[in-house]
């Protein structure tokens, strides 16, 4: 343990110009330094040289690569309490409400092993392997039952008119 703190400790510094210098924001480089320092610790019996220096920095650098790739895939970002009101919330159109009803009706005609994995990968945001766990199935048969649930509801939702879905009658009004 003293071979740790006597090696890592004084890389601090250097660690944290890096980091910011990598991601441009100080909180984001704190984090990854942060994170850095903990796999360091965790797998500090593991290292290879008695100088761990380059390996401590190429921990580093791979988390920020991690960080810079995650944030290209979220884009940008505000602190909710610095967005415009109006980016908050808005009520939906009327339109917006029947189409949203349309395509959850259309949703509850899928078959449960089609809806089932249509709504764990396009809803909950699990991957397809995730998927295949929580439903205890092969991989190819999420991919096909996915691929076929989302050609029927984009079938339904195209041939059916507005409303055709809505529980009870169809009612048109007419001034």
């Amino acid at each position: 343990m003293d071979d740790l703190l006597s090696q890592v400790e004084p890389m601090i510094p250097a660690l944290r110009r890096y980091a910011r210098g990598l991601v441009r924001d100080t909180e984001a480089a704190d984090d990854i330094v942060q994170d850095c320092l903990e796999r360091v610790v965790a797998n500090w019996s593991r290292r290879r040289d008695e100088n761990a220096r380059s390996w401590v920095f190429a921990i580093l650098h791979n988390l920020a690569v991690n960080r810079l790739r995650q944030d290209a895939r979220r884009g940008a970002s505000l602190p909710i309490e610095d967005a415009p009101e109006a980016l908050n919330a808005r009520a939906a159109t009327q339109e917006e409400t029947i189409y949203g009803q349309e395509v959850m009706a259309a949703v509850d005609r899928l078959s449960p092993d089609y809806r089932s994995v249509l709504l764990l990968v396009s809803v909950e945001d699990l991957s397809y392997a995730e998927a295949a766990k929580v439903l205890e199935i092969p991989l190819g048969t999420v991919m096909s039952r996915l691929s076929r649930a989302r050609e029927q509801l984009r079938t339904m939702l195209e041939l059916k008119p507005l409303g055709a879905y809505a529980s009870g009658p169809y009612i048109r009004r007419v001034k």
